[in-house]
């Protein structure tokens, strides 16, 4: 059949205006289908939105931290994020170390120059972080595809935004074992506070008694360099025999010696306290009280310590926490044994094709269609019903709950020692003080009167001039102890008591020609 060449001209003009009605009315259909999938994507994602972000904190998290400082310790904490805080930090520490230093003005220091403690609150802040990420909804994934069809040359181009309804169904569960977890790094932080503050305390008194220490033997040896000064002018005179000038002789050696070895602990427990404390360059120059502080008039009660330690101790906050995030983590487990993953997808796919028509024209044909669909994934349990996932998340939530009674269960035992300890060593510091060091005092003097009427041999008078020296050390010892023991109590109330208690490998000298006495750290 044949056509004139103007009837195939308007024949080809009415296919070209059906294609555009057709066209039109395709891309009105698709578009107003489009709106309501999209709008329906968009409603849950705001749904969730609203209902379960967070955002990051003022303070990075800091304020169980500031809390606990306050309220335990008197002090506060500061997380250096800039040049200005670290500027006005170094203003408060050179204000606080102009007069000699004090025990809450050492702790104070620490808590804002040791660069240990700033890293623990950069690890909040990512704990933060962490927390605030498992609140958001999950992300919608789109793909692009591009695919080529048999024949004459067509293709097809796919787009698809799939949102995973798995995950936005349990976001607020996950959203919450992530605050439990976040709520248990803030009471570590708040222990780690605590901590450094007490060992700070602990380190300031070690740090005095070498001071007071080094300051008797001092003393002790100008009094023995006169004494062997005087044993050779006796000598010289015949007086005094040469086994008795010997023993004076050998006598005030023994207290230099003891001397040297004092000066050696006196700086090395003077460096440990600046690291404890976090200084560097002139500010190592601050200067310590002579002596120690005396002992208090009255005992703190031992009624209901047990209870008060474990009302107050941050690390059982902490273990409740971890409990609580286990509890959460352990639902979620359950319900991923059986279902893998729900996804909402929402997808439209363009094709093209070319014909030629009766007359030699090539045509290109466009196909516009959308698709929404929700794609769900089951775990099919042929080897394993779900069992060994909910017996391993029971497991661990058996764990953490152990974990929580055995810290329980310590903490009460922590909280009488630590009492015991306080109390015994307060006694034993009384004791020097009102009975062994008068008693050691009045031997001396008599000692002095009878060697002065020749009733005694010098022999004697240096061997009570040792019992006096070990005393005099000894005492010094028992007051730092106590001051250690009462700070280790306070941190078996509230916390921090890790590292705390008795340091062993350490030893003070304690008197002339004798053995190392331990230090009772």
């Amino acid at each position: 059949m044949t056509h004139t060449p103007n009837a195939s001209a308007g024949m080809a003009a009415a296919r070209q205006d059906t294609r555009k009605d057709n066209t039109k009315m395709e891309h009105n259909r698709g578009s107003g289908g489009a709106r309501p999938r999209l709008g329906l994507l968009a409603g849950v994602a705001a749904t969730v939105l609203l209902g379960g972000c967070v955002s990051f904190s003022q303070d990075g998290g800091l304020s169980v931290a500031r809390t606990v400082a306050y309220t335990e310790l008197g002090k506060d904490v500061v997380k250096i994020n800039g040049e200005a805080q670290a500027l006005a930090t170094q203003m408060r520490v050179e204000a606080l170390l102009k007069r000699p230093l004090s025990p809450d003005a050492a702790v104070q220091i620490a808590l804002l120059k040791n660069r240990g403690l700033q890293a623990s609150f950069n690890e909040l802040g990512v704990s933060e972080a962490t927390y605030v990420q498992a609140s958001l909804p999950p992300s919608p994934t789109v793909s692009l595809g591009r695919s080529a069809l048999l024949g004459g040359g067509a293709f097809e181009v796919e787009r698809q935004l799939m949102i995973g309804l798995f995950e936005l169904a349990t976001l607020p569960q996950r959203a919450a074992v992530a605050q439990q977890e976040f709520r248990a790094a803030q009471f570590r932080t708040a222990e780690a506070v605590l901590s450094l503050g007490a060992e700070a305390r602990r380190q300031y008194y070690r740090a005095i008694a070498a001071n007071q220490q080094v300051t008797f033997l001092q003393q002790a040896l100008a009094t023995a360099e006169t004494a062997s000064e005087l044993a050779k002018q006796l000598g010289e005179t015949g007086a005094l025999n040469k086994l008795e000038q010997a023993r004076e002789h050998a006598f005030y050696q023994e207290l230099g010696a003891q001397l040297a070895q004092a000066r050696i602990d006196q700086k090395v427990e003077r460096e440990r306290l600046i690291r404890q404390l976090g200084l560097w360059g002139r500010d190592i120059n601050f200067t310590l009280p002579s002596t120690l502080p005396a002992l208090p008039a009255r005992l703190a009660s031992q009624k209901d310590v047990e209870s008060e330690a474990l009302a107050r101790r941050v690390d059982l906050q902490a273990l409740r926490n971890d409990l609580n995030a286990v509890a959460g983590q352990y639902s979620l487990d359950v319900i991923q044994s059986v279902v893998s993953d729900i996804e909402l997808v929402e997808g439209s796919s363009f094709g093209k094709s070319k014909t030629i028509s009766e007359d030699g024209t090539v045509e290109i044909e466009k196909e516009k269609s959308r698709t929404r669909a929700i794609e769900a994934s089951f775990t099919i349990p042929i080897f394993d019903f779900g069992e060994s996932t909910r017996r391993g998340a029971q497991e661990a939530y058996m764990a953490a709950a152990n974990r929580l009674a055995e810290r329980a269960v310590n903490v009460r035992s922590e909280a009488r020692e630590a009492y015991a300890v306080y109390r015994g060593k307060y006694d034993l510091a009384r004791h020097y003080q009102n009975r062994v060091l008068p008693l050691q005092k009045r031997i001396q003097d008599e000692a002095l009167l009878q060697y002065s009427g020749m009733l005694v041999d010098v022999s004697q008078l240096i061997l009570d001039a040792r019992t006096r020296i070990l005393s005099n050390v000894e005492a010094i010892n028992a007051r730092r102890d106590f001051w250690i023991a009462a700070t280790d109590l306070k941190a078996a109330l509230v916390g921090g008591l890790n590292g705390g208690g008795e340091s062993g490998g350490e030893t003070t000298t304690a008197a002339a020609g004798g053995e190392p006495a331990a230090a009772g750290h």
